[in-house]
């Protein structure tokens, strides 16, 4: 399963020590995802991170940036709702946040999130939007496949339940960062590595 993380949507200390932590510990994407950060912010931050990971970064917003880095690829969202024009990006994702809007928009993409699927971590409040059938169904009925990615309130306790629902990787963003800073950090990144093989 692809290990995917996204950054924390404000700019956190020590930040790119962690991300290069991330990309050394088996990290396959990152989602740099800023949405109230200036391009120079974000292109602040990538700067930050040595230049064999950034092949690996996929930005939420601030296009360009993908051009100017050689990055992986952009991500679209309710901001950002359409791939750049001028040039191709290697990755084009979205968002997704139905079962049916996920098998609308996964055809010509390279892969898609699905949220939230379970309760979030760093959204207090904000719960799982689909029943355990109504995932079930959607895995059986191919819906559910390895170009969608699990998003929300997704842990090292839930892959296991991932993997039965047949998703192809797992995003992670709270679970992650209430780590960083802490000593388990490494230990708890490198189990994550092993729980998605």
């Amino acid at each position: 399963m692809r290990f995917i993380v996204i950054t924390s949507p404000t700019f956190l200390a020590g930040e790119a020590f962690y991300i290069r932590r991330l990309f050394e510990l088996g990290l396959d994407v990152l989602h740099l995802r800023k949405p109230s950060a200036s391009a120079a912010e974000c292109a602040g931050l990538i700067d930050e991170v040595p230049e064999r990971w950034r092949g690996r970064i996929v930005v939420h917003d601030h296009f360009r940036l993908c051009r100017d880095y050689g990055l992986m690829g952009v991500h679209l969202n309710s901001r950002h709702p359409e791939p750049p024009t001028g040039f191709r990006p290697g990755s084009v994702s979205a968002s997704c946040h139905s079962l049916a809007e996920a098998a609308r928009r996964k055809p010509g993409l390279t892969y898609i999130t699905l949220s939230p699927v379970f309760d979030s971590i760093s959204k207090q409040g904000y719960r799982a939007a689909y029943t355990a059938e109504e995932l079930d169904r959607a895995a059986a009925d191919g819906t559910i496949d390895s170009r969608v990615v699990a998003l929300g309130g997704v842990s090292l306790a839930n892959i296991p339940q991932l993997r039965r629902w047949h998703f192809g990787g797992a995003a992670l963003l709270g679970d992650v960062w209430e780590r960083a800073g802490t000593a388990g950090f490494d230990d708890y990144v490198k189990r994550l590595r092993a729980a998605l093989d």
